[in-house]
């Protein structure tokens, strides 16, 4: 278990940037505009020496009730409960606001291990706001400055005192489940844990993207509501799914392009993209009272560009009447709209309720079990033989094109390499004959296939006559 550490204040006092500057990279979404982290992050904070798990979270407000800013408030007090240290973060430039004190009152509650953070303190204009901070009675208070990375020596002495007192009390911990050898009795070594199946939850604002991964991690970590647009960016958490190894990202809604205009949103919508093309399945999640609009359509078909396993999701089917008349539509719109993603699973759920979500589960294990599939060459040019004798290729010109060898060029997604005498002059409509035959075949439907052609040089062919 490592020593983890929550950020922790009042909005747009520089969380994110600090965030960034802890894991070594830019995760979160930094904005001017206030309130633009939402949910909880987490990353691998390293200060020189200290190694830790670092926790951005939303800025406190003074809410409580079930309004958005309430919301957030109550997901930031339970980073502050489950982290072993919170840096209270301050603007120094704007000094000490009535919201820091009612935040230093709740730390003291807790009974909170608080470092008191004065950013923005490069130059002299922050020196008020840093003097200020000790009336907060939270000890004293250390000069930074997250933009410019200022401040970090001092952060880290002062978190290595906790973090080797947090060391010290894991020695006490009595060893568990450590394997021995049967012969020698001595202790073996444990495996590696696998690296986790990386999935992206995608759609548009509103469907419930947030509420079903909460409802997969057993908590609370994202926020959620009738709101829509209420996450920003893409949160990745690692989890032990039904015993795999995944990491979840839960991303903000995509609308059509022409809707996005303001920065922020552009900004959101790009770390989803980014999503997709780093994961390996793709959960496409439909609102079940509005399915198939043209903007899944576009988002499903993105998935399949970038070559990624796709599961399509239909969320709030509880609200669902017909439920047979709906799902037939369904699998006929998609079938016609979306023909690269032929025979793509469906799974009807509620993530608020929880139904159906561990046929959710197994679906995304088929379609990465598929996306990483291969076939033998044998077996390819076996079928290949068949396809040809049951449909010959065209002859234009009344030469008919030669279809000599198949073989599979690698995986994830899977991808065939035909070679034959004139690629170029193959129809469209025998190169969806061939790819259709492959996923009935061999069991690939629903993941996107790349099958190319290609000449094959003559040997004795002499070039120079």
């Amino acid at each position: 278990m490592a020593f983890s550490v929550a950020i922790i204040g009042r909005p747009n006092v520089g969380k994110s940037t600090l965030f960034n500057r802890l894991v070594g990279k830019r995760i979160a979404l930094v904005d001017d505009s206030p309130g633009v982290t939402r949910d909880l992050r987490e990353g691998d904070g390293r200060l020189r020496d200290l190694r830790f798990t670092v926790i951005d979270t939303a800025g406190l407000e003074d809410a409580t009730d079930d309004s958005l800013q309430g919301r957030m408030r109550r997901l930031s007090e339970q980073a502050i409960d489950a982290a072993d240290v919170s840096l209270f973060m301050v603007d120094a430039r704007a000094g000490i606001t009535a919201t820091d004190r009612d935040l230093a009152d709740l730390l003291r509650r807790k009974e909170a291990r608080v470092i008191l953070l004065a950013n923005k303190s490069e130059g002299r204009a922050g020196d008020e706001g840093f003097y200020e901070g000790f009336s907060l009675g939270l000890g004293d208070p250390v000069r930074v400055s997250a933009e410019h990375g200022e401040g970090l020596v001092e952060l880290r002495d002062a978190l290595a005192p906790l973090a080797q007192e947090f060391e010290m009390d894991e020695e006490t911990l009595p060893e568990i489940d450590i394997a021995l050898d049967p012969e020698t009795g001595e202790p073996v070594e444990a495996p590696e844990p696998d690296k986790p199946m990386q999935i992206a939850i995608v759609g548009r604002p509103n469907a419930g993207k947030s509420t079903l991964v909460n409802r997969i991690l057993g908590m609370d970590k994202m926020l959620t509501g009738p709101e829509a647009g209420i996450t920003r960016d893409a949160i990745g958490t690692v989890h032990d799914w039904n015993g795999v190894p995944v990491k979840l990202f839960d991303t903000a809604g995509m609308r059509k392009r022409a809707k996005v205009t303001g920065k922020l949103e552009k900004l959101s919508v790009s770390d989803g993209l980014r999503a997709v093309k780093f994961s390996e399945v793709v959960i496409v999640l439909l609102d079940a009272q509005n399915p198939l609009e043209s903007q899944d359509l576009r988002i499903a078909d993105l998935a399949e560009r970038e070559g990624r396993a796709v599961v399509i999701a239909i969320n709030k089917w509880d609200l669902v009447e017909e439920k047979q008349k709906t799902m037939a539509a369904l699998k006929e719109s998609v079938t016609r709209l979306l023909p690269q993603l032929r025979g793509v699973p469906f799974v009807m759920l509620s993530a608020k309720d929880g139904k159906n979500i561990d046929r959710l589960h197994d679906a995304v294990m088929k379609a990465h079990g598929i996306w990483n599939a291969r076939v033998s060459t044998a077996r390819l040019n076996d079928w290949l033989i068949e396809m040809v004798a049951r449909h010959p290729p065209p002859a234009p010109g009344g030469r008919r094109i030669k279809l000599r060898y198949l073989t599979q060029a690698k995986t994830r997604p899977p991808t065939f390499v035909s070679f034959c005498s004139r690629p170029d002059e193959l129809p469209t409509a025998y190169k969806r004959y061939l790819v259709n035959g492959l996923r009935e075949s061999f069991g690939l439907q629903g993941t996107p296939l790349r099958f190319f052609f290609r000449k094959r040089e003559n040997p004795y062919d002499s070039k120079g006559s």
